[in-house]
């Protein structure tokens, strides 16, 4: 299953992938977990949002066990990030049947459409959609760089987007989500574990920042006389990194627009994306507030008007404690307990469902770039820790 997948979406120059939603590459995905489940003889479906799902089992029951992740990437992303929660849940239901385990629970799997966000800038896009946590409205409104929205993309990969929205009856016939995951830190590395299970998830989001200054010519115009955002810019990006220090918290510009974007004009307008997350939603909030503020008074220095708006918000997320600690007792100790700054499907569906997480250690703590890994003998241990968890869930 990993070999099949390794070539979808790979970019030769960086090694990385670029599986964006609604993409060539993600049909190519969206292909491949069919054929994953048609093979294993498992239900088929799509869900009004474009989310895949097999099962085995009738989910018409309830109180299903399902297991999953996503398949598309960030830019230039890894291999792991995503694509392991897949992989393993497959491998996972391919060790229950081994074992000759008989579920007495439908037991599933998901792919979520969009988890990563990195064509319509919104993460978690399916997932959020079916928990209601996204109007239909604000879908239909997201537009990738080239202007399409969401759903001309779904369109044109093949899929009706004039139904999608809140799913409450789907979520009602889950009893229990357990997304394993490759770790987004060493955590695992520094304890000796292969394995670990997810405690919460930090608070985080996404805030746009317009810096508008005023365009003219590189070459000819003092320094005195120009209103140049990318001052202001550059000032922030300095200033975000100091004030998440001093906070213990996360802050990060990750990507940048700039208009007219060329090597002899002063920009008119410089647009950054600020990703910030902190252990609570109080330090969170202020980490942003500094950071607008430090923006602010830079600008108003430079002649340059700042706006921030927030494109996204996802609030602290601790995960159910029965089902956390009913799966640590399952895989037994000394399996750690960690928290994350990354943010998941699970963590989105929590609202609605009881979830859990697996993390797989990373030696590295590399993560959402082509040197994210995992080795081999931590992956298997991966996969049969979440055979043993599903085996639990599902087979008492």
């Amino acid at each position: 299953m990993w070999r099949e997948l390794l070539p979808v979406g790979r970019e030769p120059r960086s090694g990385g992938y670029r599986r964006y939603a609604w993409s060539d590459a993600d049909a190519e995905c969206r292909a491949w977990f069919r054929e994953q489940a048609e093979a294993r003889g498992l239900a088929y479906e799509v869900d009004r949002n474009g989310n895949q799902w097999a099962w085995l089992g009738d989910p018409s029951e309830g109180d299903a066990v399902v297991t999953g992740s996503h398949l598309d990437s960030v830019p230039d992303g890894g291999a792991f990030d995503g694509p392991l929660g897949v992989v393993s849940s497959f491998a996972a239901l391919d060790e229950l049947r081994a074992r000759e385990s008989a579920p007495r629970r439908p037991v599933g799997i998901v792919n979520f459409g969009d988890e990563e966000g990195a064509r319509f800038g919104l993460a978690c896009v399916g997932s959020r959609l079916t928990a209601g946590q996204l109007s239909p409205e604000a879908a239909r409104e997201l537009r990738d760089a080239d202007g399409v929205s969401l759903p001309e993309a779904m369109e044109r990969a093949g899929y009706d987007p004039a139904a999608i929205g809140p799913d409450p009856e789907r979520l009602a016939r889950i009893g229990a989500f357990v997304e394993l995951h490759v770790e987004q830190g060493r955590a695992l590395d520094l304890s000796g574990d292969p394995v670990g299970i997810a405690s919460a998830i930090w608070p985080h989001g996404r805030w746009r920042f317009d810096f508008r200054g005023e365009a003219n010519h590189a070459g000819t115009t003092r320094l005195d006389d120009r209103r140049d955002p990318m001052l202001t810019y550059a000032t922030t990006v300095l200033a975000a990194r100091k004030k998440a220090r001093l906070a213990g918290a996360l802050a990060t510009f990750g990507k940048v627009a700039v208009e007219p974007n060329g090597v002899n004009a002063i920009p008119s307008l410089v647009r950054g994306w600020l990703d910030s997350r902190a252990a609570d939603e109080e330090t969170l909030a202020a980490v942003v507030e500094e950071i607008e503020r430090a923006a602010t008074e830079r600008g108003s220095r430079d002649g340059v008007d700042v706006t921030v708006t927030r494109e996204s918000f996802t609030p602290v997320v601790e995960f159910e404690h029965a089902l956390r600690d009913h799966v640590a007792k399952l895989l037994g100790p000394p399996v750690p307990v960690l928290p994350t700054g990354a943010g998941h499907d699970a963590g989105i569906l929590s609202a609605s469902v009881p979830t859990a997480m697996l993390f797989v250690r990373n030696p590295t703590g590399v993560s959402h770039s082509p040197a994210e890994a995992a080795a081999e003998d931590d992956c298997l241990a991966g996969v049969t820790a979440l055979a043993d968890v599903l085996e639990g869930l599902a087979c008492p």
